[in-house]
């Protein structure tokens, strides 16, 4: 297998990328797989194969997680002070940085996320490791006060191994968000990042070994998750497990976890998020901020409002000028300024994503807009909204990853708040009102790990991103990261006191 190599030629960015598809990153080294399988990688603007990526076994994984455990007794964990980890984790968000054209042009090429986007995103991820690197030197325990005799105290140590398993749908920035936590706490990683949209985390690997990381600290086996990921799971030298995808998966490993070591484990397991929009919002505003929460990434996030609860005083406005603003929307090659909106991943998501329309055009929804695909090539599907829909509706319910929103009259805000909690998810929600009293009362009353107040999807590094229910467990940004990667001991010091 030749190194990937592909020459960008468009108006957003100019300039060659190549990647190492034929090989796994273990140990600071490029590796051949014990038993090397291979993978299409398709460019899903296109539809047409951009290169084939070599998938690892649990074999790998084996020799990866030695590494990993190498490297966390000799040359990180304990023996990493902080401000040596916080010093290579800046070097390698600078390294981000530098290269962000190329690592969000990639994104753009193998998983269909504008180029602004993916260079946004990219951007976000080293935010994220800087974030971190600030928290390494800070990792700290305390001192208690108990009685006389006995001097006490914590201390935070790193968990030890941690496998990170990586959605398809923001593989890059999702890669440097795991790893940010888990390196500013001391641990080592095993990264299994989708098969689908490796190729940016891949390329990355190059700056780790660059910004000078011990080896064996970051590792990367792309591979299946019910071959590499599983293994991952089940292993008995991992100390801990985040994973970010469905539902169906995360409760596979929670289980492999339970079956295994009792390793830790954090998931995010997506949503089917609520976007309020109370009569005295900024129609305006509100009407661009629910196009961006249900439309971007195609759809494609875990985040996305795609249960959009509008007041009934409102409502016909808000369809009217939501209609509008889906007619108007610009789909088509991520590469073009004018883009707003790209392809889905995949034929298999077009295909689910299309079988939901289907559903909800046989449950009686109305289709106000959309529906078809866009195009006579790659993945796209146009902007989609559903009407006259009822709580019971499988497009209501269900997790559709894709372009698709269903509108919802309410009435009362006690009304909308049942409406928006009766879902087995609870990942996000937003709320549109010009009444900061409103606006805190439905925030503190929706069951959503995080609430957006006149703005949707809008994440920080510092503030922790997890879910209610069954969104998840744990977080993964903020300090609340920091209980997940390490644990806490306690040490009971005698000072005299004799039996």
């Amino acid at each position: 297998m030749p190194l990937f190599t592909h020459t960008f030629d468009t108006e957003c960015y100019k300039g060659t990328t190549s990647v190492n598809s034929d090989k796994l990153f273990i140990n600071n080294e490029w590796v051949s797989p014990v038993k090397p399988d291979y993978l299409d990688v398709v460019n899903p603007s296109t539809g047409k194969v951009l290169t084939k990526v070599v998938l690892g076994s649990p074999e790998d994984i084996e020799i990866a997680v030695k590494a990993a455990r190498q490297a966390f007794k000799t040359s990180w964990g304990l023996n990493a002070p902080g401000s040596t980890r916080a010093s290579l984790m800046n070097k390698f968000a600078d390294l981000v940085e530098k290269n962000s054209d190329e690592l969000g042009a990639l994104e753009s090429l193998s998983m269909g996320a504008q180029f602004y986007m993916g260079k946004r995103m990219v951007d976000m991820g080293a935010q994220t490791l800087r974030y971190f690197a600030g928290w390494a030197g800070k990792v700290t325990g305390k001192t208690v006060e108990t009685n006389p005799a006995k001097f006490a105290y914590t201390r935070r140590e790193p968990v030890g191994v941690c496998g990170q398993i990586v959605a398809w749908n923001a593989p890059l920035f999702m890669f440097l968000s795991k790893i940010a936590g888990a390196l500013a706490c001391g641990c080592t990683i095993v990264v299994n990042p989708s098969e689908i949209s490796p190729l940016s985390t891949l390329r990355v690997c190059d700056l780790i070994k660059e910004a000078g990381f011990p080896p064996g600290v970051i590792n990367v086996v792309v591979g299946y998750g019910p071959t590499v990921g599983d293994a991952l799971s089940h292993h008995m030298d991992v100390n801990k497990i985040s994973f970010t995808g469905s539902l169906a998966v995360g409760r596979k490993i929670a289980t492999a976890a339970a079956e295994s070591n009792l390793k830790r484990v954090t998931l995010e397991l997506g949503g089917k998020s609520p976007n309020i929009i109370l009569d005295d919002a900024d129609l305006d505003q509100a009407v661009k901020w629910a196009a961006n929460g249900i439309y971007g990434n195609s759809g494609q996030a875990c985040s996305a409002g795609s249960r959009i609860f509008i007041q009934e005083g409102i409502y016909d406005r808000f369809v009217q000028d939501f209609t509008t603003l889906s007619q108007a929307r610009k789909l088509g090659d991520p590469f073009l300024p004018e883009t707003e909106q790209g392809p889905l991943i995949s034929q298999v998501q077009f295909d689910r994503v299309m079988n939901y329309i289907n559903i909800g055009k046989k449950e009686g929804a109305t289709l106000n807009f959309g529906g078809e695909r866009h195009g006579t090539e790659g993945f796209f599907v146009k902007p989609t909204i559903f009407t006259d829909v009822k709580p019971d509706m499988r497009i209501v319910r269900e997790e559709i990853f894709g372009p698709v929103g269903v509108l919802i009259k309410f009435k009362t805000d006690e009304e909308v708040i049942q409406y928006a909690n009766d879902t087995s998810y609870g990942l996000a929600a937003a709320v549109f009102t010009s009444n900061i009293t409103r606006a805190l009362k439905i925030s503190n009353s929706v069951q959503a790990g995080s609430v957006f107040v006149n703005c949707h999807n809008w994440l920080e590094p510092q503030l922790p991103w997890g879910g209610y229910k069954e969104s998840g467990w744990g977080s993964e940004n903020g300090e609340e990261v920091l209980n997940h990667y390490t644990e806490v001991k306690a040490v009971h010091v005698n000072l005299g006191f004799s039996l």
